[in-house]
């Protein structure tokens, strides 16, 4: 019994999950996760500390 229960809800989930994605407009989140990154690279590179010379 445990087992179709999960999987109905897994299939539920799926099944609205396709329906928002093809009837409204969903950003495309890797590429949101890729420009955050990019971002906060940039970000760290910037305000990185200047490395110490050992001399």
């Amino acid at each position: 019994m445990g087992i179709i229960r999960s999987s109905f809800s897994f299939l539920l989930g799926a099944g609205c999950g396709i329906y928002v994605a093809q009837n409204y407009n969903v950003p495309n989140v890797k590429k949101l996760i890729n420009t955050y990154i990019f971002v906060a690279k940039h970000i760290e590179e910037t305000y990185r500390k200047p490395k110490k010379d050992e001399d």
